[in-house]
């Protein structure tokens, strides 16, 4: 008992003050680390903007392609007698 009041009067707080922070702070701490890695993380949040960055380019590469082959198409289209 003498040792809690002493370690009491050197930190200036309660014992149940000191694990309700304590406890406080590692809750708060699951918190933060499950924003940043859990599965509705910023990580993933970022990944998903990379990837739709990606498609993005991709459909204008495809779209370009669709142009080159359809021009090609009716060209050979008009070559084709007609019956």
């Amino acid at each position: 008992m003498a040792n809690t009041q002493k370690a009491e009067a050197i930190a200036g707080l309660s014992l149940k003050a000191f694990l309700v922070t304590t406890i406080g702070i590692l809750l708060f701490g699951i918190y933060v680390g499950v924003l940043i890695y859990g599965e509705n993380s910023l990580t993933v949040l970022n990944h998903l903007k990379e990837k739709k960055q990606a498609l993005r380019q991709e459909e204008k590469a495809l779209k370009v392609e669709n142009q080159r082959l359809q021009k090609e198409y009716f060209e050979l289209k008009q070559l084709e007698p007609k019956e």
